[in-house]
């Protein structure tokens, strides 16, 4: 269990690495094609040493890698630089973001898919302005305006992921308690369980409910998000959200093991369908017993 940037500098090594043997050269002819030391290469690769931008452009131009998406998002692992050298839109707000919020954003603005366990609140994602806003006054204390709204504004700004060519695929499920749980007041409320209905339906997201009646399930113990890359599974993460920082679950058999668990939770829960009807029931009725889906 790690912190985003070494994280970061590990998966980056890894898949460097993975490059380099595919271009079919040591450590050593990599080094002198870039008219480094071949020490540098090898710290590059085990993740024990940070790496600029323009050395990554540098290797990846050294072992013939053209794969525009690929390279951004290994520039994007090396210092949160995107392919032309300009730093993506949440570097405006480096004064309000803490370093592992940062780092999520980071990850979530390059992957393919994201799998979600909600059991709280509604995935920002889905989130609308008021309610962004009332769950952001709750989870951080002693905000003033100014910052509060600066919150708001990169929770908003995230949510472009959906609407990219192409879209992040996500994939959510919710706890009941999520929809259960008034958020800013029923008016606020009500106008969430709506925007959840509207993106129930885009084809880039399959949102379920997992009701209470499905009684103690495997994702109980907490939240969590699964980041997948289309370039390389190799680059694929868990996220787990604490209070006061974030961590991030790399190896292997954790991401079997969290995978494993996703899809377990997506057979207990209510199918996409259902979900929609579960949904419209506490929308019309908030204070009593929801709909008894199959």
């Amino acid at each position: 269990m790690q912190h985003g940037p070494a994280v970061r500098r590990r998966k980056l090594g890894a898949e460097l690495r993975a490059l380099r043997t595919g271009a079919g050269l040591t450590s050593g002819e990599a080094a002198r094609l870039v008219g480094w030391h071949q020490s540098k290469v090898s710290r590059i690769e085990t993740g024990t040493s940070g790496v600029k931008p323009d050395d990554v452009r540098s290797l990846l131009d050294a072992y013939a890698v053209h794969d525009s998406q690929l390279r951004e998002l290994l520039l994007v692992l090396a210092g949160l630089d995107d392919g032309d050298g300009r730093h993506h839109w949440w570097h405006a707000y480096r004064g309000v973001l803490p370093p592992t919020y940062r780092d999520f954003i980071s990850l979530e603005s390059q992957a393919s898919g994201m799998r979600t366990l909600e059991t709280s609140v509604v995935p920002g994602l889905l989130q609308t302005p008021e309610y962004a806003r009332a769950v952001t006054r709750a989870a951080v204390d002693g905000l003033d305006e100014d910052r509060l709204d600066a919150l708001v504004e990169v929770r908003l700004a995230r949510q472009d992921v959906l609407r990219a060519r192409p879209p992040l695929e996500l994939d959510a499920v919710l706890d009941e308690a999520v929809l259960r749980r008034e958020v800013g007041g029923p008016e606020i409320m009500r106008r969430q369980l709506e925007r959840l209905t509207e993106a129930a339906r885009l084809p880039q997201v399959r949102l379920q409910v997992l009701p209470f009646a499905a009684g103690a399930h495997i994702g109980i113990t907490g939240p969590f998000v699964i980041f997948s890359f289309s370039n390389t599974s190799d680059l694929n993460v868990v996220v787990l959200d604490h209070l006061t920082s974030s961590f991030h679950l790399e190896r292997k058999e954790d991401l079997e093991a969290y995978t494993e668990a996703f899809d377990t939770l997506r057979i207990h829960a209510l199918s996409p369908e259902d979900s929609l009807d579960f949904i419209a029931g506490i929308r019309q009725d908030p204070d009593g017993a929801p709909p008894r889906t199959a």
